[in-house]
């Protein structure tokens, strides 16, 4: 049997939105048992939306929840990071409509998680089990889900590019394979592409600090932190995106030149279709046991 977990203590940060270059001051605050990862636009009277799918918004180039007319953007490297790192109940507050992309990876948090420490609850974990393959394909784009008794990903990536072309990576996702093989791979984008998405009122926060920068033939932001670091940063946006599923996933999942849209298209079939899951409470690998963990009510 595993037990639910918070964070034992608060942790804050504070950094410039990618999107909207908009300064932003984060806190991650513990919460109750049964709570779920919940945010709170300290801006706008503590209003909270639920980390749910039901409150899906935008996902272009970030996934974004809204509930009420009140928008909440860039929200997958955080929940990456909670996700992965096995924390179950979090009050996340922020000032302002968009998560701060720190270093433009999910190192930052996991470091944040890391200082505040794990408390267990004394209630049992819930997961969601897939009984049931499932898939879906947009053109040469897929995602695809099958029954596992662990949470797995697989992610390939095939853009036009020397630095980029063909990457894949696979692994079984908990707190120490994801802080050392996914938290650290940053978001890319192409320079080419800069105006244009800038016309469009996107990355106006972006820079070398935040971000990987492709040229035509090359980088214009120094070393790599991985040599696939894009398909890695990609299995990142994976997991975040999934965490909107609302417990543990049991699964295995594999995208084929996926992105936001077509993580949260799964989202959305395994939360609508319940013939494809079950919940259990079936006691797993606890995923965080390589953090520092209080026991508490």
């Amino acid at each position: 049997m595993t037990y639910q977990n918070t964070i034992a203590r608060t942790v804050e940060t504070d950094g410039v939105g990618l999107h909207t270059a908009v300064r932003s001051h984060l806190r991650l605050v513990p919460a109750p048992a049964d709570t779920g990862i919940v945010f709170r636009r300290t801006d706008l009277e503590n209003f909270e939306i639920e980390a749910q799918a039901r409150w899906l918004a935008r996902v272009s180039y970030a996934t974004s929840l809204m509930k009420k007319g009140v928008l909440l953007s860039t929200v997958e490297h955080v929940l990456a990071a909670l996700y992965a790192c096995g924390i179950d109940n979090v009050y996340a507050e922020l000032d302002a409509l968009e998560i701060p992309i720190l270093d433009g990876s999910a190192r930052p948090f996991v470091e944040m998680i890391a200082k505040a420490g794990i408390r267990r609850l004394r209630r049992r974990r819930r997961y969601l089990k897939l009984v049931r393959p499932v898939e879906i394909t947009d053109g040469e784009r897929h995602i695809a889900a099958t029954p596992a008794d662990r949470f797995h990903v697989r992610y390939f990536i095939d853009f036009p590019h020397p630095m980029v072309a063909r990457e894949e990576i696979e692994l079984d996702v908990d707190a120490e394979s994801f802080t050392r093989e996914l938290g650290p791979a940053r978001t890319f984008g192409f320079l080419d592409d800069v105006s244009r998405l800038r016309s469009m009122d996107l990355i106006r926060g972006g820079s070398l600090d935040n971000a990987i920068v492709l040229t035509r033939d090359g980088l214009l932001s120094g070393e790599l932190r991985f040599p696939d670091e894009f398909a890695r940063h990609k299995a990142l946006d994976l997991i975040g995106d999934l965490a909107l599923v609302g417990r543990p996933l049991l699964a295995s999942v594999t995208a084929h030149k996926g992105g936001h849209a077509l993580h949260t298209a799964l989202v959305t079939r395994l939360l609508k279709d319940r013939s494809l899951t079950v919940e259990t409470d079936e006691p797993v690998a606890a995923p965080a046991d390589d953090l520092p963990v209080a026991v508490g009510d």
